[in-house]
C-alpha cells in the first residue's frame, strides 16, 4: 500500500515506516478506541495528561495537527514513561496505517508516517453468465466491487444492459490483502477476459514507472477509449433508436432520437465522455437534462433527469464515468428512465451503434515492459483456466 504525498515540514522531515503489530504493543502502552464525542484533550486527560501536552504534542509539526481531528473507530495508543513523560503516540488512521510521533531530546516530537505490511495473494474466479454479470460473478465468490469492476474495465467495449446472453463467459486474475493472515480486502485486478456473443476482450493491468495504473488490451491498446458504452450501470433499454415510435404522451408518431434506459429513480447518471457542460436546467419534454460537449464534434444528452449532480452547471468540466445526475421522469416521461442522446456535428446517431474513435496505444517508452507483463499475466490467466 503506497500512503499519499504528505508535505513536509522545514524542521522535521517526515518518512515512511514499515512497521508490523508488535511495535506498538506491550506493558509500556495504554491503547484506547476513539468514540464518538472523544477528543483528544479528552483522552489525554483520561490517562492522566496535562492539557499542556496536548497542545506540545499537536503544535509539534503540521502532521501531527492532523490529531485535532481523529474520528471514531480509529486506535489512539500512548507510551508513557514512569515519570508520566509522553515517549509516542500512535495515531491508528486505518489498520495498515497511520501517524507515530516520538519525543525527541528537546522535548518535541518527531513525526513519522507508518504502514504495516500487506500479504498480497493472486486469487482466480470463472464464470458463465445464466442470467445476469451480477448473478454469475456471486456464484463464483466474487464481492459486488469486483464485480463492478469488472463492468469498469469493459463497460467501453460491452453494454451490460443490452449486449449480455446466456452463455457470455469471464474469467478474472486478482489480488487478495492480507495483514496478520487475516483477508482485509480484494485488491486490485491483475487481467480479466470476457466472452460476449462469441467476441472475446482482454484486458491486463499495467503500473508505470510514476506509478499510474491503466488497463490495456494484450497488444498494448488502452481499454480506456473515448466513449463509455452505456451512462448508467446495469440498466434495461426500455426503447432504442428508431425513425417512428408512437409516443405515449404525445399520441402521435415522431423520430426516437435516442435510448431509453430504465431504471430505479435516484440512479446515478454518468458522464459517457470527457466534456464540458453547455446546457444544465429544464426544456421542454426533455425535464430536467444535460447537454455536453466533448471537442468540437461530438455532444451527449441526458434527459428527464430527478435531479442534477452538486457542481453540475453550464461551462462545468466532466470526466468520463463522473457522476452528473440522477435518473428521474421529469419532462414527456411516463415513468422513470434515462433518456440519451449522441449527436455527431449535430446529427442524431444511434448511441448503440455509432462507431466511435479508438483507444490510444501505450507509450512507446513503456511497450516492452509492458509487453513482459502482458505475457507473463495472460500465461497465468491461461493456467488457471485450464486448471
Amino acid at each position: 500500500m503506497t500512503l499519499p504525498a504528505v508535505e513536509e515540514s522545514p524542521t522535521a522531515p517526515i518518512e515512511t515506516l514499515q512497521v508490523t503489530a508488535e511495535d506498538f504493543t506491550g506493558p509500556d502502552w495504554l491503547e484506547t478506541k476513539i468514540k464518538r464525542g472523544d477528543t483528544l484533550a479528552s483522552i489525554f486527560s483520561g490517562f492522566g495528561l496535562s492539557p499542556a501536552i496536548v497542545h506540545k504534542v499537536v503544535n509539534s509539526s503540521p502532521e501531527a495537527q492532523s490529531l485535532s481531528r481523529i474520528r471514531p473507530g480509529q486506535t489512539l495508543r500512548l507510551k508513557v514513561d514512569k515519570g508520566d513523560t509522553l515517549i509516542c503516540v500512535i495515531h491508528e488512521t486505518s489498520r495498515t496505517s497511520g501517524l507515530r510521533l516520538d519525543r525527541v531530546d528537546d522535548g518535541g516530537y518527531r513525526a513519522e508516517r507508518y504502514e504495516h505490511p500487506v500479504e498480497k495473494r493472486i486469487q482466480f474466479a470463472t464464470a458463465t453468465i445464466d442470467e445476469s454479470l451480477y448473478l454469475a460473478a456471486q456464484q463464483a465468490g466474487m464481492s459486488d466491487r469486483l464485480t463492478m469492476n469488472v463492468a469498469e474495465i469493459f463497460g467501453w467495449d460491452v453494454d451490460f444492459a443490452l449486449d449480455i446472453r446466456p452463455g457470455d463467459n469471464f474469467s478474472v486474475l486478482y489480488e487478495e490483502e492480507f495483514l496478520n493472515g487475516e483477508k482485509l480486502r480484494d485488491g486490485a485486478i491483475l487481467a480479466a477476459e470476457f466472452v460476449n456473443q462469441g467476441r472475446r476482450f482482454a484486458a491486463i493491468r499495467y503500473t508505470d514507472d510514476e506509478g499510474y495504473s491503466e488497463y490495456f488490451t494484450p497488444e498494448g491498446y488502452s481499454m480506456r477509449k473515448a466513449f463509455l458504452k452505456t451512462p448508467v450501470k446495469f440498466a434495461r433499454v426500455s426503447s432504442g433508436f428508431t425513425r417512428k415510435r408512437w409516443h405515449p404522451i404525445l399520441k402521435k408518431w415522431r423520430a426516437h432520437k435516442g435510448v431509453d434506459y430504465a431504471a430505479q429513480t435516484g440512479t446515478p447518471i454518468r458522464a459517457t465522455g470527457d466534456g464540458k457542460l453547455t446546457f444544465v436546467g429544464r426544456k421542454g419534454g426533455y425535464g430536467k437534462v444535460v447537454f455536453i460537449q466533448h471537442g468540437g464534434k461530438y455532444t451527449t444528452v441526458y434527459a428527464h433527469m430527478s435531479r442534477f449532480a452538486k457542481g453540475m452547471k453550464s461551462g462545468t468540466r466532466v470526466r468520463q464515468g463522473q457522476v452528473i445526475g440522477y435518473v428521474g421522469k421529469t419532462g414527456y416521461a411516463t415513468g422513470p428512465h434515462l433518456h440519451y442522446e449522441f449527436r455527431v456535428s449535430g446529427a442524431h446517431k444511434d448511441p448503440l451503434k455509432v462507431k466511435l474513435p479508438k483507444s490510444d496505444p501505450i507509450a512507446d517508452r513503456h511497450r516492452a515492459s509492458f509487453m513482459q507483463v502482458a505475457d507473463t499475466r495472460t500465461n497465468q490467466l491461461k493456467t488457471y483456466q485450464a486448471t
